[in-house]
């Protein structure tokens, strides 16, 4: 890893990490999470419809599986793709692109005349839900202070997932019926692209990341969005430290511009393979649960109504354990609320693969769906703070593609594992892989509460960064000479 460059008095990412949590950067988290709150519309979407889409266009196992699967191979693609592009072009300009491809195809989703066009616009909506992820992920780590990092992440993260009983309730409105002579489902698609064509507009107001602007090398536009920052930081009573000192005076390291190559090459390799397993393995977990649930209530004796509340029950879990995730993310260290997480989400899988009775269904549905959301929160913290600005969103982008190919695969071995040996086959597979990630992910970093550049400055040892940057509120002194 190249040595990182020096600036004169403090780099921008020092100037951002100094500062408290300010109403600009809580309008910053706000729209984030608006634009999180369609793409996570999207993805709960398919597991809403999917009885129902089985039914219109007479699914069979081959067209379920290429059904279930387009979207995640879109999104493989524009992980790929789309995070490469933001660290070249930059994270505002990657938005445009991933929220035209998602808008135009949601949108062709709702006037799709039969099923293999269904597949094309589920497709093309996966590029760009692909890209969303990881340049949402590497612009939330670019503009928040580390001391609070975690609660806000979480809170877009929250924010975005009130779409999941909002889901769920559209569905248990539309789906069986077709308002203004027009199928339900179709609607649905509809409001999906409204929301993301509104994101579109409110997303053109957003800044370029600095940190991004400073590694390559547009520095008077890096320092005047930091100087918006500080000047709303000062207008609500913070005042920037005085260098006192010579030691204090010493100009702040900025990150160098890093091949790709050195996300294989310690000491970021191992960071690489630890998120790559996570990824790789949470698709196999999850999917039983995300994907397969309303099948499994069929084959338990449930009809698509009771299938459907029951789902809609379980998914109010996603805001509260996303607004719990808030609250625990700062509290702890990322890996050991991951590791928590997944061990508690195999036991309670495997549990409901089992049960019967329709309230056990409903409960454990409800509890898997709270761990859940503090695992994906916590996953996507810990994957913003593990890699350097140059090269984040296209290792949060390739690491993310993994999960798209990994879930794409599901299907085609998970449905045929669900009719050949029963829905407890399927949920045993899925604790197993839990287990083995949450095994994986003890071994990672440590990240809370650090600043991006000491996470990643090459001449610290890995496993052991010790440079915290304090709280904005906490009183500072000055040392004498």
């Amino acid at each position: 890893m190249h040595s990182p460059r020096a600036t004169v008095g403090p780099s921008i990412g020092a100037r951002l990490d100094r500062l408290p949590v300010t109403a600009r950067h809580k309008r910053f988290v706000n729209v984030m999470a608006l634009g999180n709150f369609f793409e996570i519309y999207e993805l709960f979407l398919t597991s809403v419809l999917l009885s129902t889409l089985k039914e219109a266009f007479s699914l069979n196992g081959f067209s379920l599986s290429l059904f279930l699967a387009s979207t995640v191979v879109g999104g493989f693609l524009g992980a790929v793709v789309v995070g490469r592009v933001a660290d070249r072009i930059g994270r505002r300009g990657a938005y445009v692109i991933t929220l035209s491809l998602y808008s135009a195809g949601t949108i062709a989703c709702a006037f799709a005349p039969d099923i293999w066009t269904l597949i094309v616009c589920r497709f093309v909506i996966g590029i760009g839900l692909g890209g969303e992820l990881p340049v949402t992920d590497s612009y939330l780590a670019d503009i928040l202070p580390p001391a609070r990092r975690g609660y806000y992440a979480a809170r877009a993260y929250t924010c975005a997932h009130v779409a999941v009983p909002v889901v769920g309730v559209l569905g248990l409105l539309l789906v069986d019926k077709a308002p203004f002579g027009i199928a339900g489902w179709r609607w649905m698609f509809a409001i999906g692209s409204l929301g993301a064509l509104l994101t579109f507009f409110v997303r053109r107001g957003l800044p370029e990341s600095p940190r991004w602007l400073e590694m390559v090398g547009r520095s008077a536009e890096a320092d005047k969005v930091t100087a918006v920052f500080e000047r709303a930081a000062e207008a609500e009573g913070w005042r920037p430290p005085a260098a006192t000192t010579k030691e204090e005076a010493i100009p702040s390291p900025t990150e160098a511009r890093l091949p790709v190559r050195m996300l294989f090459r310690a000491p970021l390799a191992r960071r690489t393979a630890l998120m790559a397993l996570l990824w790789t393995l949470g698709p196999i977990g999850y999917y039983g649960f995300s994907k397969l649930a309303t099948l499994a209530l069929e084959a338990k004796g449930f009809d698509l109504g009771s299938s459907l509340t029951f789902m809609t029950l379980s998914f109010l879990g996603s805001p509260i354990g996303s607004y719990l995730s808030m609250h625990i993310v700062e509290k702890a260290e990322r890996k050991w609320i991951l590791c928590a997480a997944l061990t508690v989400m195999a036991a309670i899988g495997l549990a409901y693969g089992y049960a019967q009775s329709a309230v056990m269904i409903t409960a454990l549905g409800f509890c898997f769906t709270v761990v859940a959301n503090i695992k994906t929160n916590a996953t996507h913290i810990y994957q913003l703070e593990q890699f350097p600005t140059s090269l984040r969103t296209t290792a949060n982008g390739w690491l993310f593609s993994l999960n798209r190919l990994s879930t794409a695969a599901a299907p085609f071995y998970m449905v045929p594992l669900f009719y050949g040996a029963g829905v407890g086959a399927v949920f045993i597979v899925g604790a197993a892989a839990m287990l083995l990630a949450a095994t994986a992910v003890a071994f990672g970093v440590r990240t809370r509460g650090l600043s991006l550049e000491n996470i990643n400055t090459a001449s610290r040892p890995e496993s052991s960064p010790k440079a915290v940057i304090p709280s904005p509120h906490t009183r500072t002194t000055t040392r004498k000479p």
